[in-house]
C-alpha cells in the first residue's frame, strides 16, 4: 500500500469520524447515552471549543501569559503544527506528534537548533496514539493500528506500514476512543479503550478499559476496568505502578463529578474504577442508579477538578529541575467545555504518597478567569534528555520548552 493509497483509503473513515466528533462535541451524546441534561441545571447551550486547523503565528503565541515558579522559564520550542497533542521521540531525535480531529501525524526534526515540522501522515481517524520502539513508529487511530519500520530513515516517504489492526482487535466506535498508548517497563504495549458514550452501561469486556498487549498485538490483558476516558498514563519511577488521568462525565453539573488521577497498585491489576456507576471520591451517578454504587470501587488518588480534562502525565526523572521535583508527576489539563465558568488550561504537579497524591499549580496564565476565556490548551508532556520539559499546546499548534536555572545565578 503506497503512501498515496494510505491517504485515500482512510479519507472516508476520517470524514465519518469528523462528523461524529462534531456532533458529540455539540451535545455530548452517543445513541447509548443515559444522560439527563435537565438535571444538571447547566446552560444547555454549552458546546466544545473547536480545535483550529490553522497555525498561530509565532509572534501571537501566548508565551507572555505563562506563569511558572521562580527559576523556571518557558520558551517556544516549535510551532506551525496545528492540533499539537501527543509526543514521542525516535532513537535519532525526531519528535513524532499525534493529533485528534485533524487526522495528522507530524515529524519534527532539529536542524542546528532550529525545529522543522512536516506532515508525516494525514487522513487518519484521530491518530492521538503514538509509541516508538526499536526504530518503529506505532500509530493508533481509533481501531486501526499501523507500524512504520525504520521510520526516521523514511521521513519523506514512510512507505507501506505493517497493518496490525486485526491483531489488536480494537472496537471501531469513535466516542472517547482516540487512543493513548505507551510501552511499559515490562516491554508491553498499554492501550486505552474509552467509553462509547458520555454515561451509559458499557460492555466491560469491550469498553472503559486499559489493556496491555505484546508489541505484535498478541497476549491481550485487561488491567483496569470502569475507566471512562483516560488519554494519559505513566509509570512511577520507583514503584513501577501505573498512574492515569481520567475524565469525569459531562452534564451532571458545573462542579463535577471531578476528574480523577488514579493508580493501579501492585497486585490490583484488573481493578474496577467505577464508571458508569460511581465517580470521583464516591459520587453515585445521578442517571444510572444501582444499590451501593461505590462498593468495591477503587477510588482515585486525587481528584483533578471539575471538567478539567487532564490528559498527559509524566513523572519527572531529569536532573535540571530542583530535587523536590524528582519523581513528581506533571499533568497537562486541557481545560473544560462542559462548565459555565471555565476551569483548567494549565499544568499541575502531583506529589504521590502511596496510593494518594497532592496537587499543586505549576504552569498557569492561559485561563483568564475574569473574562472567562482561554489563550491555550496544554495537552501532553515530554521530558528531554537535558531534563527540560516539553508541553504541547493544541489550541495554538505549538510546543513550549520549560527549563530551570537557579534564580540569581550567572552564566559562565
Amino acid at each position: 500500500m503506497s503512501r498515496t493509497m494510505f491517504r485515500v483509503l482512510t479519507a472516508a473513515s476520517v470524514a465519518t469520524a469528523l462528523a461524529f466528533a462534531a456532533n458529540a462535541q455539540q451535545v455530548g451524546f452517543s445513541p447509548l447515552d443515559r444522560t439527563d441534561q435537565k438535571k444538571s441545571k447547566q446552560d444547555l447551550n454549552l458546546k466544545g471549543h473547536p480545535t483550529p486547523s490553522t497555525m498561530t503565528p509565532v509572534d501571537k503565541l501566548p508565551l507572555d501569559k505563562l506563569s511558572l515558579p521562580a527559576g523556571f522559564k518557558a520558551e517556544v520550542w516549535s510551532h506551525g503544527h496545528p492540533g499539537a497533542r501527543t509526543m514521542v521521540m525516535g532513537s535519532k531525535g525526531t519528535i513524532f506528534m499525534g493529533t485528534r480531529v485533524l487526522g495528522r501525524v507530524y515529524a519534527i526534526t532539529d536542524r542546528g537548533g532550529k525545529r522543522e515540522a512536516k506532515v508525516l501522515l494525514q487522513g487518519l481517524t484521530q491518530p492521538n496514539g503514538l509509541a516508538f520502539r526499536d526504530g518503529s513508529l506505532y500509530v493508533f487511530a481509533i481501531h486501526q493500528v499501523f507500524r512504520f519500520d525504520n521510520i526516521e530513515d523514511k521521513l519523506d516517504n514512510p512507505g507501506e506500514p505493517v497493518d496490525l489492526t486485526k491483531a489488536f482487535n480494537l472496537p471501531d466506535t469513535v466516542h472517547h476512543n482516540w487512543k493513548y498508548v505507551a510501552f511499559g517497563p515490562d516491554g508491553k504495549l498499554y492501550v486505552q479503550v474509552g467509553a462509547n458514550c458520555n454515561v451509559c452501561e458499557i460492555n466491560n469486556a469491550t469498553h472503559g478499559q486499559i489493556r496491555r498487549y505484546n508489541a505484535d498485538g498478541t497476549g491481550m490483558e485487561i488491567i483496569a476496568r470502569g475507566v471512562r476516558n483516560t488519554v494519559g498514563f505513566d509509570w512511577h519511577p520507583q514503584t513501577g505502578e501505573l498512574w492515569f488521568t481520567d475524565h469525569g462525565r459531562d452534564w451532571a453539573g458545573n462542579d463535577g463529578p471531578e476528574d480523577e488521577l488514579n493508580v493501579i497498585a501492585k497486585g490490583n491489576e484488573g481493578a474496577f474504577f467505577g464508571f458508569p456507576y460511581c465517580h470521583a471520591n464516591g459520587v453515585p451517578d445521578p442517571d444510572i442508579r444501582i444499590p451501593n454504587a461505590c462498593a468495591g470501587v477503587t477510588l482515585p488518588a486525587a481528584t483533578t477538578g471539575p471538567h478539567a480534562a487532564g490528559l498527559g502525565i509524566k513523572f519527572y526523572t531529569g536532573s535540571m529541575f530542583p530535587k523536590e521535583y524528582q519523581n513528581v508527576a506533571f499533568i497537562a489539563r486541557r481545560g473544560s467545555w462542559n462548565r459555565e465558568q471555565k476551569f483548567g488550561y494549565d499544568v499541575i504537579t502531583a506529589r504521590t504518597d502511596g496510593a494518594k497524591a497532592t496537587l499543586a499549580p505549576f504552569m498557569t496564565g492561559l485561563l483568564d478567569e475574569k473574562a472567562n476565556a482561554f489563550h491555550g490548551r496544554p495537552t501532553y508532556l515530554f521530558q528531554m534528555a537535558d531534563g527540560s520539559l516539553l508541553v504541547s499546546d493544541e489550541q495554538n499548534g505549538a510546543i513550549y520548552r520549560i527549563s530551570y536555572s537557579t534564580p540569581g545565578a550567572t552564566k559562565k
